[in-house]
């Protein structure tokens, strides 16, 4: 029998036309709870899913209640695992749950967190401002910081034995700096003992499950927004964690009792997203290496933060790049000349690309990082990211290449004739 490829099996993959009355697509089951057959097998169900006891080979885990399980949910994690060829997923009602959830099942009081920067604003915000209270320690590191010198300044900290999670968002929101995950699941591994196991999870949003596997790279568990790429449309909010059965039975058993898991509708869109997951991701990476061309040469734009520009001149990034990504994405972050000012009348111009945060859509966006998705960051650290406020991220989406770059080009002129005035 032919091994499909992902992009074949995201029509059919984990469900079974009979199970609906021969319905092609899955429903959406729309129930908060599912009837047992018996009593026995309902005491069977519960066993399995609280961890009493282990499921034997090949037993399906049985239907309970849609906070516990779900067929659209269970449908769409079947398939989520293809691209990454994970284990098991589990899919949540956000990407920011998704991440607070593995970082309160990995992390305890007096832990250590090793997280690369940038990362999202709200991830920031989620480690700094709420993981304190419970008094779990945070250590940062920059993409241009070496491995050695990362290692020293755990070691330096005093809390070597307390690291427990290494956190990645590679590349980085907003200035696409890239992350060796290799390196890094190296450098846990080497923090880990026989009795804990130091974690290295990713957040891949940005390459989405298409253009770069974490999971390959040494990694434990990687995390998406799945609003974006997955979900590609801008019309559902959702995240996605996955890796082995072992770790993946603990996420899930925390999501059980914080309740944020995806619920049946969403789920059903997302599986509608992912039959046309490469068609899009395709297009918003061919497109934007146009975009980012152009943005190069243009003589209002000072510096481009797109890998295929960014790697012309940093061999390092070009090697990182070639052995652990299959694309340069679709994100473009760029310094337009002048400040806050500048970049306001440039968005405030557009027409084709909209004014407004997220990313991974048809549509492209755009938007101002400073003021908008990492307000919350100190000036101090968004000085030390790059994240100045000349600074615009652009997401690319799957409009005419050219229209797109009317569209910049005609704003670039208006903000070219505000500074003359």
């Amino acid at each position: 029998m032919r091994k499909f490829k992902p992009e074949s099996l995201m029509m059919s993959h984990g469900y079974h036309p009979e199970w609906s009355e021969g319905a092609i697509k899955s429903p959406i089951f729309q129930t908060s709870t599912f009837e047992f057959k018996t009593a026995e097998e309902g005491k069977r169900f519960f066993e399995v899913a609280y961890g009493h006891k282990k499921a034997e080979p090949d037993e399906q885990t049985g239907l309970i209640y849609s906070r516990i399980n779900n067929p659209d949910l269970e449908i769409l994690e079947n398939r989520l695992c293809l691209w990454d060829e994970a284990d098991e997923a589990a899919v949540f009602e956000s990407g920011m749950s998704a991440i607070s959830t593995v970082m309160l099942e990995f992390l305890n009081p007096g832990d250590l967190l090793l997280m690369s920067s940038p990362v999202y604003g709200g991830t920031n915000h989620f480690t700094k401002c709420v993981l304190n209270r419970f008094g779990i320690n945070l250590l940062e590191f920059s993409a241009f910081d070496d491995i050695e010198e990362i290692e020293r300044r755990v070691m330096a900290s005093g809390l070597a034995e307390k690291l427990a999670m290494v956190y990645i968002e590679t590349p980085a929101n907003p200035t696409n700096a890239m992350v060796d995950l290799e390196a890094m699941a190296e450098l846990a591994d080497k923090f880990s003992s026989a009795s804990k196991k130091v974690i290295t999870a990713v957040d891949n949003t940005y390459m989405g499950p298409l253009w770069q596997h974490p999971l390959k790279h040494g990694a434990d568990l990687v995390i998406y927004s799945a609003t974006k790429y997955i979900a590609g449309h801008s019309d559902l909010i959702a995240g996605a964690v996955l890796g082995s059965s072992e770790l993946m039975s603990r996420v899930k058993a925390l999501r059980t009792f914080l309740g944020n898991m995806a619920g049946p509708y969403t789920g059903w869109l997302l599986m509608r997203s992912l039959e046309t997951l490469k068609v899009r991701m395709t297009q918003q990476a061919a497109n934007a290496e146009i975009i980012a061309e152009y943005l190069e040469t243009h003589p209002l734009i000072e510096k481009v933060y797109y890998p295929s520009i960014m790697r012309k001149s940093d061999q390092k990034l070009d090697e990182l790049m070639k052995r652990q990504c299959q694309c340069n994405g679709a994100m473009i972050s760029f310094d337009v000349k002048g400040g806050e000012k500048e970049a306001f009348v440039f968005l405030n111009n557009l027409h084709l690309v909209k004014l407004a945060v997220s990313l991974g859509s048809t549509e492209s966006l755009a938007q101002h990082p400073a003021t908008m998705t990492h307000v919350d960051v100190s000036a101090e650290d968004r000085a030390k990211m790059n994240i100045t406020e000349k600074l615009v991220r652009l997401s690319v989406g799957v409009e005419d290449a050219e229209d797109l770059k009317w569209d910049i080009d005609q704003a670039l002129e208006k903000m070219k004739i505000a500074a003359m005035t």
